[in-house]
């Protein structure tokens, strides 16, 4: 950050100005106005950091900076492309990320309670579990029940959800619901809208897609992350032989390592 003092930002002699800084910090979101003016000058101490070392390699002047920079990087800070083994080992390694979700038929019972109002979720929690109660005796009842006790616009149709897979609820239910088995929900399930109980009808299991299906996605995928990394590291490596005044920016002494 900044020091309270506000001394000028420099590299190597040359000045990031405020109003530089105050005109980029408008691309930035979150957090108060010294957080984003901070981000903006990071931003600008970066960018000129590459743009002097385009001109220490003798780069071409471009009418778009950006391109010129992108040309920099691909000159002098050359990111492989992710080899099929390293493809194939991440594959392995992490499966779940291509399995397909599975796919549920259900039907639910909702009743509402807002996050905050504790007393009405201990009310409705209560009610869940006596339906669920009252279901483990007479399964039938279930869209009799989901008629008289609802708030969800399913109760006309007994509580019929359809065909459900992640992405079709909130999130907090879709982590929940994703995991039970065929059968009546022993417990309410809770979300943003209140308890749920919920019936699987049916379930089908998701299934992992081959290899050659998402090898191309995989190797856009840690050839971006190779990319990144090594584009902090060259950054590092060059705010470390540059005089930095102003801001602190993370350096590295050792050569960039790909």
């Amino acid at each position: 950050m900044r020091t309270e003092a506000a001394m000028p930002i420099t590299v190597n002699g040359v000045e990031i100005s405020d109003h530089a800084v105050n005109v980029e910090s408008a691309h930035y979101e979150g957090g108060d106005i010294r957080e984003r003016q901070h981000q903006a000058a990071v931003a600008l101490v970066v960018r000129e950091l590459l743009r002097q070392r385009a001109d220490e390699l003798g780069l071409p002047q471009e009418e778009d900076e950006e391109r010129r920079l992108d040309a920099l990087l691909a000159e002098d800070a050359p990111v492989p492309t992710a080899d099929e083994a390293a493809c194939r080992a991440y594959y392995d390694k992490n499966p779940e990320r291509f399995t397909t979700s599975p796919v549920l038929v259900a039907r639910h019972i909702l009743l509402p309670a807002h996050p905050d109002d504790l007393e009405e979720q201990d009310r409705q929690r209560d009610l869940a579990e006596r339906l669920i109660a009252s279901l483990q005796t007479d399964p039938e009842a279930f869209p009799a029940l989901a008629r008289e006790h609802s708030a969800c616009p399913s109760r006309e149709e007994g509580g019929y959800l359809g065909q459900l897979e992640r992405g079709s609820t909130v999130p907090e239910l879709d982590e929940v619901l994703l995991r039970q088995p065929e059968g009546l929900c022993t417990r309410p399930l809770g979300s943003r809208y209140g308890w749920h109980v919920v019936e699987v009808l049916q379930r089908a299991e998701g299934r992992q897609q081959p290899y050659d299906a998402v090898r191309a996605r995989i190797a856009e995928y840690l050839t971006e992350r190779t990319r990144r990394r090594a584009i902090r590291q060259y950054i590092a490596v060059l705010a470390g032989a540059a005089e930095i005044e102003g801001i602190e920016l993370e350096t590295a002494d050792s050569p960039l390592v790909q």
